[in-house]
């Protein structure tokens, strides 16, 4: 608050002040008062008048300018009430009153509305391990008989898709989900492969892996599910030629151990290639290949950060894309197990 913009404020008491003053003076110089007794007047009437305002705008301007710095500090804004210390003057206490009420009622309506959200995802999530139970016995029943390749193609579809709708609500508290051990890569590249294998043979998809005997410490679930989005991105925009090819590979690099999956398929385009981890994105592959929803990467995305892994993705329309998980070597962890 600037003296300036203060005195403006209160001009309209400057002017009843002043005007106040030679209204007393006039008074004074009929009654013949002696110059003395009025000059000692004026001098008092004045300091008084500018001690008092003096006060009056420091309180104000110190005040004020806690705030607007404690305010350009916080990311939320609502929690200006928390830091702020109740003012000594009437029209600062009546907005630090009027804000902590604002607070109190913003954060009823978040914990309703977190209440709602919560019991909705908990239906969700319950509602998706109600459907995969007869889910699960059709996938079943489709390969003890004869069934259309179609069918069981779609059946796959839908069970992927409730996954992905499973694992995007649990990604909010993956902290109440994950276990962090040792996971062998070897087990998660051919448990993923075991539940693609209808899709892979049907496309007469190549696989390679070269993934040795190396351990990360992670979540084996979480770290499967990453995985399979990514294989099943690669089959669906798989190019139609006659060498279907995915790779996978993985090995140390520095302190990391990398996973790479890499296919000859339709690849990203070049301008496409920084939003692929944005929500819903599906650039102009999605629009190429029916089904796309833009949540894979996406979801993927956020549980490489919430595990405290990283994903990276290099392509060349029309020749590859490659994708990358980066998990930390953890020497200590494993110099400790060592030990024991």
């Amino acid at each position: 608050m600037k003296l300036r913009n203060y005195l403006k404020d209160k001009i309209i008491i400057i002017v009843l002040v002043i005007l106040t003053y030679f209204i007393i003076l006039s008074f004074m110089i009929g009654f013949k008062i002696i110059n003395e007794f009025q000059i000692c007047f004026t001098v008092i009437y004045f300091l008084l008048f500018i001690i008092l305002f003096l006060y009056d705008y420091l309180r104000k301007y110190f005040f004020y300018k806690d705030m607007l710095s404690k305010l350009d500090m916080l990311d939320e804004k609502y929690l200006i009430c928390e830091l702020v210390s109740k003012p000594n003057f009437l029209d600062g206490e009546i907005l630090y009153q009027m804000l902590y009420e604002i607070n109190k009622s913003m954060n009823e309506n978040i914990r309703d509305y977190r209440e709602k959200i919560n019991d909705f995802k908990e239906y969700v999530e319950l509602w998706i391990h109600e459907v995969k139970i007869p889910l699960s016995a059709l996938i079943l029943y489709t390969h003890n008989k004869k069934t259309s390749k179609a069918l069981v193609k779609e059946i796959n579809k839908v069970d992927n898709y409730l996954e992905q709708i499973l694992y995007y609500i649990r990604s909010e508290n993956t902290e109440a989900d994950y276990i962090i051990k040792e996971v062998d890569l070897n087990k998660v590249i051919r448990d993923v492969m075991l539940k693609n294998k209808d899709i892979l043979l049907e496309r007469n998809i190549e696989i390679t892996s070269n993934v040795r005997d190396l351990k990360v410490l992670t979540d084996y679930k979480w770290v499967e599910f990453m995985v399979n989005q990514v294989i099943s991105n690669s089959m669906k925009y798989m190019r139609d030629i006659e060498n279907k090819k995915i790779e996978i590979q993985a090995y140390k690099e520095d302190q990391h151990i990398v996973l790479e999956i890499l296919d000859n398929g339709m690849g990203i385009p070049k301008s496409d290639i920084p939003r692929v981890f944005n929500k819903t994105f599906t650039g102009q592959n999605g629009r190429k290949v029916p089904g796309s929803t833009g949540m894979g990467l996406y979801i993927v995305n956020n549980l490489c950060k919430k595990l405290g892994h990283k994903i990276e993705i290099e392509s060349k329309e029309g020749e590859y894309t490659k994708v990358e998980f980066i998990f930390d070597d953890n020497l200590f962890y494993s110099e400790v197990r060592n030990m024991e």
